[in-house]
């Protein structure tokens, strides 16, 4: 589990510098689990230099992103996560404020396998989200977020755990 923890840290650190070399983003949240325990993010994204399905409605666009989430225990020992996610963004509008809605499905390491009365089985696990919020000029958003955590059944158990933050991003 650690040997797991320690790649994952060592990846996104890695990420972490090719992305600030090619510019990035920076985005802080907090927010609560389903059993009201505390969660704290802060994250790394890369947007991708690509578009689809471009309208006047809108595009099909999207980014990288690498966190680092700490879970703050209150009736179970504290736990950190690694993640690691291609996230899928549709933006709506072209002027300087874009509605938006993202969907995505990454990796994450988790230092410990227990957070609050949820056996997650395994340290490795998958991290599905769906958000929305508003992109403003200057590259600065603010949005919503559900993520859930488990590791679809690869180690039992797979009581799995769901976030949700508010977040806001800014460029570097």
């Amino acid at each position: 589990m650690k040997r797991l923890f320690s790649l994952a840290a060592l990846a996104a650190l890695m990420l972490g510098q090719s992305v600030t070399a090619n510019g990035a983003d920076l985005s802080f949240s907090a927010g609560e689990t389903g059993e009201s325990s505390q969660v704290y993010r802060i994250g790394l994204q890369s947007n991708w230099d690509k578009s689809w399905f471009q309208t006047d409605v809108g595009r099909l666009t999207g980014y990288w992103d690498a966190g680092y989430t700490y879970w703050d225990g209150k009736d179970f020992k504290d736990n950190h996560s690694l993640s690691f996610a291609p996230v899928f963004v549709y933006e709506f509008g072209g002027g300087s404020i874009k509605p938006y809605i993202e969907a995505g499905i990454g990796v994450a390491a988790f230092a410990h396998t227990q957070i609050e009365g949820n056996k997650l089985g395994s340290s490795f696990n998958f991290e599905d989200r769906i958000g929305f919020g508003v992109r403003f000029g200057g590259g600065h958003e603010l949005g919503v977020r559900a993520i859930h955590y488990s590791n679809a059944g690869i180690k039992e158990p797979n009581d799995g755990i769901e976030a949700y933050t508010l977040n806001y991003r800014m460029p570097l």
